[in-house]
């Protein structure tokens, strides 16, 4: 089992230079087909009266510099990926929200590789949501931190919680928990539930080890600290840098909440998360 295409959102921004090595990396370690995307929408040029207003002037302004950004985008990209194998990287762009176009676009793709740890002023009409994506678009996506190393994968840990979402994470994390060379399932809980995880964890590392997977089981009470801040605590403490986690959420007036645990590792700029729904 393997990922046949990797796919990733082209930025000019030097800050987007790591998610797109990461892209690179991915699409080289699984002989994979390297898709690159620009998307970016105009945004509304004001609000009046209850409706949005535009300038026709100034949307073809617009349109203009976005078409000129996707030049840009396309020529780093260009260059990032001439030395992969040839047909092995592909490109494509539209003016479009990200988020929403990534997912469309991810049909040809079997992983999706996003930022991690949102920038301050980060836009919906230039920027990709990385929960968001994982809910829309059906593939697992990959959340690469700004500043961290180059993505090892030698030892994962799987935050595991008895859901829909965590065991559809399991089934698109198996290219990457094939090739660890060890896998902790981890459950974080209260003290109450402890026996009952240890019972989950233990099922769940046994399942996996019938694939191949060498993986081992631990539950743990969480105490005073919050679940994420535990979770990352014994990733370190493993040697893990690559979390698998399911990615749950729901829209509230347009805007999706998410689960605390999802939000927090998003927050945190140490680990790759691998999120599944």
């Amino acid at each position: 089992m393997t990922y046949a295409a990797v796919m990733t959102h082209i930025r000019p921004e030097p800050e987007a230079s790591p998610r797109l090595a990461c892209a690179k990396a991915m699409a080289l370690r699984f002989g994979a087909r390297l898709i690159g995307v620009g998307a970016e929408m105009i945004p509304p040029l004001a609000f009046d009266n209850g409706f949005y207003s535009v300038d026709a002037e100034w949307v073809t302004a617009m349109r203009d510099s976005i078409e000129g950004q996707f030049k840009v985008c396309r020529d780093i990209f260009t260059r990032e990926t001439e030395d992969l194998p040839a047909g092995h990287a592909s490109w494509l762009c539209g003016i479009d929200s990200p988020t929403p176009a990534i997912a469309a676009a991810s049909r040809s793709a079997d992983l999706i590789i996003a930022g991690g740890a949102p920038r301050k002023g980060a836009s919906p009409y230039r920027d990709v949501a990385p929960a968001e994506l994982a809910l829309q678009a059906g593939r697992p996506v990959l959340v690469a931190p700004p500043t961290a190393p180059t993505l090892s994968a030698a030892k994962i840990m799987v935050a595991w919680k008895d859901t829909r979402e965590a065991r559809r994470a399991l089934t698109d994390a198996m290219p990457f928990l094939l090739a660890a060379e060890a896998v902790l399932v981890l459950e974080v809980c209260d003290h109450d539930a402890l026996a009952d995880a240890e019972i989950r964890t233990g099922d769940v590392a046994d399942a996996l080890q019938r694939r191949g997977v060498k993986a081992t089981a631990k539950a743990e009470v969480h105490g005073h600290a919050l679940a994420s801040q535990r979770l990352l605590d014994k990733a370190r403490a493993f040697g893990a840098d690559l979390i698998v986690l399911g990615c749950y959420g729901h829209s509230r007036l347009g805007e999706w909440v998410f689960g605390g645990v999802t939000r927090d590792l998003l927050a945190q700029d140490e680990a790759y998360l691998l999120l599944s729904h």
